[in-house]
């Protein structure tokens, strides 16, 4: 390693002194740049590090360093940061989230599909809302822990755009089904959703939990004590499963649904369960013994088939687990699954 003989102007001060090797790691990693000025002995006064002999040849070399654009900033009275999206396929559908310059997007962890060099990922605890922003350490472990409760993971990603262009970033739903894109704005800035159903939003949105405060709901209505709760006003996109219908029920409007076909409502809806009645129906109708009412004013959204039936389905028909092998045509049976390696 050369001698330390260089001196480098840091905010007005001098620091060093730095051997040359020291001065390029320096300016490799973005500590300094070529317009930081340096001095050492026989110079007669501070040049800039682009104008001295012994580094211009480094300099060229140098790639410039991109400078990340800054958050632009929310309209006021924002929280949200305004995306723009297109939702791609039918039944096995992915989002795509369109940001412009500084523009964020959060997700649950493990929920990328594919994003360009500029996007930059980060694992953060919360949701990255102003809220949660304002809470220390432990607030913030403390909410990352209650999303546990609802199904999702501990930590979240958000997604920023470091370029000078739009980009965007593709989100995929775990299992065949919808997304729905729904604007917090345009619905007075929350829904109540199903354990594990959201997928992304744009960032500044609260991702909590609602606590049913019926004791039959939350014991017999499918979704438990513990929902999600999705605050904000900006996008936000949940997934469900099979086809997906939105209804807007009237006040005093009443539907009865299976416990396992709501996706999400709106906080007006009233939520509880009731007994389907009578004991043959019960037993022999093959319904269970509950189902949920939801009562109006409000918007509700369900599906035709609930992920955990069609999971029971595949898990009832499946070899290992003792189930039949119907229409599959094998003459063989047994024998063929020994000569094909099953």
């Amino acid at each position: 390693m050369s001698e330390k003989i260089w001196y480098i102007a840091v905010n007005g001060k001098s620091d060093g002194p730095f051997s040359r090797e020291e001065i390029l790691s320096k300016l490799s990693g973005g500590v300094i740049d070529k317009d930081t000025y340096l001095f050492k002995q026989g110079m007669d006064n501070w040049k800039s590090l682009k104008d001295i002999d012994e580094f211009k040849m480094e300099i060229e070399s140098t790639p410039s360093r991109v400078e990340v654009p800054p958050v632009p900033p929310t309209p006021a009275g924002k929280m949200c940061h305004e995306i723009e999206y297109k939702i791609h396929g039918h039944d096995m559908q992915f989002v795509e989230i369109i940001l412009d310059p500084g523009e964020k997007v959060v997700a649950e962890a493990g929920a990328m599909m594919f994003m360009p060099s500029d996007i930059q990922m980060d694992t953060i605890f919360g949701d990255g809302s102003s809220k949660n922003q304002n809470k220390g350490f432990m607030g913030k472990l403390l909410d990352a822990g209650k999303r546990v409760i609802t199904g999702e993971s501990l930590f979240m990603t958000v997604f920023t755009n470091v370029g000078t262009k739009k980009e965007s970033v593709s989100f995929g739903a775990p299992y065949p089904g919808k997304i729905i894109p729904v604007d917090l704005g345009k619905i007075g800035g929350t829904i109540i959703c199903q354990k594990d159903a959201f997928l992304c939003a744009a960032y500044g949105t609260s991702i909590g939990i609602a606590f049913n405060k019926r004791i039959g709901a939350g014991f017999f209505g499918g979704e438990g004590f513990i929902m999600e709760k999705l605050e904000g006003d900006g996008l936000v996109f949940i997934h469900a499963c099979g086809t997906i219908i939105e209804l807007d029920l009237s006040p005093g409007e009443t539907l009865k649904v299976d416990t396992g076909c709501i996706v999400a409502f709106d906080p007006t809806i009233t939520y509880d369960v009731q007994f389907v009645g009578g004991i043959k129906t019960a037993v022999f109708g093959g319904e269970g013994l509950f189902f949920a009412t939801v009562t109006g004013p409000g918007k509700v959204y369900l599906q035709s088939l609930p992920f955990s039936r069609l999971a029971d389905r595949i898990y009832t028909h499946a070899p290992s687990a003792g189930g039949s092998r119907k229409g599959e045509g094998s003459i063989l049976g047994g024998l063929g699954d020994l000569l094909d390696g099953d």
